[in-house]
């Protein structure tokens, strides 16, 4: 499943330039409200499923130093890499086979975990988390709406309203800070629906 997953985003982001992908954002505006609201500068962020997102970059015009991104597509990755003239660590891995080499203060994902429709997969991403994660630290989690779309880029999705996501991840270990409804406009003009979540880890 894992090779299946990177040949299909790795054409996606070989075919594709980043400004026609429908979740291309030129200002990730609740990702970067959410994470400015609980962490300055100063912080570690990891950015989960960071295809060609823009975000990185805003965080580093913010002054954001230790910028991780994550992606299973190494495609996208060797992109960011050059874009971003090496001022982030990159690292090629599908989430749900992941073993974090260190610990983080943010994690982001915007539109990850809404494609693992298999509960395997979503209880190793929550490992992941969790491994990721220092105490204390704050996840961003974004995922298409309750009535967001029910499939992208050619594949199913779990939707998700911020209820649903602080009991995937699991009330013992994670509280419930805030949560926003974003109704995002794709570059052909459609809307997709999502909700976000700021968590905290206890």
């Amino acid at each position: 499943m894992g090779t299946d997953r990177a040949h299909h985003w790795n054409e996606i982001y070989r075919r594709r330039d980043r400004e026609e992908l429908s979740w291309f954002q030129a200002e990730p505006t609740v990702s970067l409200q959410l994470i400015g609201s609980v962490t300055g500068p100063d912080a570690s962020v990891v950015d989960v499923g960071a295809g060609r997102s823009t975000l990185a970059r805003h965080l580093l015009d913010r002054g954001y130093e230790d910028v991780t991104l994550v992606d299973i597509a190494e495609a996208a990755l060797t992109a960011m890499a050059e874009e971003l003239g090496g001022r982030v660590a990159t690292i090629c891995a599908d989430v749900t086979a992941w073993t974090p080499p260190r610990t983080w203060d943010l994690w982001h994902d915007r539109a990850v975990v809404h494609f693992l429709t298999d509960q395997a997969d979503r209880d190793a991403y929550v490992a992941a988390l969790r491994r990721a994660l220092r105490p204390g630290g704050h996840a961003v989690i974004s995922t298409f709406a309750l009535d967001g779309p029910e499939r992208c880029s050619g594949l199913p999705v779990v939707r998700y309203g911020p209820d649903e996501l602080l009991e995937l991840v699991g009330t013992e270990d994670f509280d419930l800070l805030a949560h926003r409804p974003e109704v995002h406009r794709t570059p052909r003009g459609g809307t997709q629906r999502f909700h976000a979540v700021l968590l905290r880890r206890r």
